[in-house]
């Protein structure tokens, strides 16, 4: 599998995504368009956020952080978090258990 042959896909305004999906897992890579904005959510998933390029305004239960390059965030199962892109951004999330919606 190469990561460039999979399929791009715009799973919110300015969210362009390629999933990986294992067992236990879904890993995702994304790239971000400046200003955009996932609303604050949660779900049953644990996730870690880990920022590649660029910088991300993040909320987790209501603290907002600016998180940059080699930055990692860990959000636990049912917390309530959002953020939106300062600048463009590549990012990489990864859930667990799968995450069924992102199939």
């Amino acid at each position: 599998m190469n990561l460039d042959a999979l399929p791009s896909i715009e799973f919110m305004p300015g969210y362009h995504g390629k999933m990986v999906h294992g067992e236990h897992f879904t890993w995702a890579f994304w790239t971000v368009e400046q200003d955009a904005v996932v609303p604050e959510h949660q779900h049953p998933q644990e996730q870690m956020m880990y920022v590649v390029e660029g910088e991300f305004e993040f909320t987790l239960n209501g603290t907002t952080q600016v998180y940059s390059a080699g930055d990692l965030v860990s959000i636990p199962s049912q917390s309530l978090h959002g953020g939106k892109a300062l600048t463009p951004c590549k990012l990489m999330d990864v859930f667990s258990p799968v995450r069924e919606d992102y199939k």
